[in-house]
C-alpha cells in the first residue's frame, strides 16, 4: 500500500486547540496524482489556481463550494481515509519542558501512532510518504528511523518499507492529504461548512482515533498543565 499523510493545526499559539494527522491510503498513486491535477485544470476557474504547482485547501482564492466539490471529486478516486486528532491540552507531560515543547519528538509520536491505526497488514509493500517538514531538535533521518523501528514489528517479515519526506508542490497526492486534514481541521474546530465536509468524507474513513484522550485522568499523580502558562 501507498500512504500519503498530512497534518493541520499547531501545538502552541493557535486558537483553536486540535491537532490532526491524516490522509489516505491507495494501491494506485499515478491515478490519483493525476485525478488531482486534472480537476485543478478543469475545474478551478481562477487561472493562478489552475495551474499553481501546489494548491492548498486553506488558500483563500477557494470557495467553499469549490472546496465541497472537489472532496466529493477526491472520494471517487478509490481512496480510504484515516487520521487522529489530539486536543492540544492533553498534551503529555513528558513532551512538555519548562522551556517549550519537544515539538519534533511530540510529532514522531503522534505519526508513529496514526500510522499504526493501518496495522496489521498483510500488504508485501507499505511506503509512507510526507511532506517536508522541520522538526525541532529532530533531523529527518532521525524522524524517518523512529517511524520504523515502531512499525517494523507489526509489518510482515519481508515487506518492502519505504518512507520518505517529500516536496509537497511536486507531489499532488502530498496535497490530496492537505486537503483531507484541512476538511477535518475544520469538522472538529466547528468551522464553517466543517460538518458538510466530514459528510462528504465520512464514508471513505476506515480508522479515527483521538490521542492523548484519557491522559491527565490515567495519570493523576501527574499535574495538570490546564492554565500553566510555564510549560509552553
Amino acid at each position: 500500500m501507498f500512504i500519503f499523510f498530512d497534518e493541520s493545526g499547531n501545538f502552541i499559539g493557535s486558537r483553536q486547540k486540535y491537532f490532526i494527522v491524516g490522509g489516505f491510503l491507495t494501491g494506485q498513486p499515478r491515478r490519483t496524482a493525476k485525478a488531482f491535477r486534472k480537476w485543478q485544470h478543469l475545474k478551478f476557474s481562477n487561472k493562478k489556481l489552475r495551474y499553481r504547482a501546489e494548491v492548498k485547501f486553506s488558500d483563500t482564492r477557494l470557495t467553499d463550494e469549490l472546496r465541497a466539490k472537489t472532496l466529493l471529486y477526491f472520494t471517487k478516486q478509490d481512496i480510504r481515509i484515516f487520521y487522529s486528532f489530539l486536543k492540544t491540552e492533553n498534551i503529555p507531560l513528558e513532551f512538555r519542558k519548562t522551556k517549550g515543547l519537544e515539538a519534533g519528538y511530540l510529532y514522531a509520536e503522534i505519526v508513529a501512532k496514526t500510522i499504526g491505526l493501518l496495522l496489521p497488514t498483510a500488504d508485501s509493500e507499505f511506503r509512507i510518504f510526507s511532506d517536508k517538514r522541520h522538526l525541532k531538535k529532530l533531523p529527518p533521518a532521525k524522524f524517518k528511523e523512529l517511524i520504523k523501528l515502531d512499525l517494523l514489528p507489526q509489518l510482515p517479515a519481508k515487506v518492502a518499507f519505504q518512507m520518505e519526506m517529500v516536496d509537497s508542490s511536486t507531489n499532488p497526492n502530498i496535497q490530496l492529504a492537505d486537503w483531507i486534514c484541512g476538511a477535518l481541521y475544520r469538522y472538529h474546530t466547528g468551522g464553517k461548512m466543517g460538518k458538510e465536509f466530514y459528510d462528504i468524507l465520512r464514508n471513505n474513513i476506515i480508522v479515527v482515533e483521538e490521542l492523548f484522550k484519557d491522559y491527565w485522568q490515567k495519570n493523576p499523580d501527574k499535574k495538570s498543565p490546564l492554565g500553566r502558562d510555564d510549560y509552553l
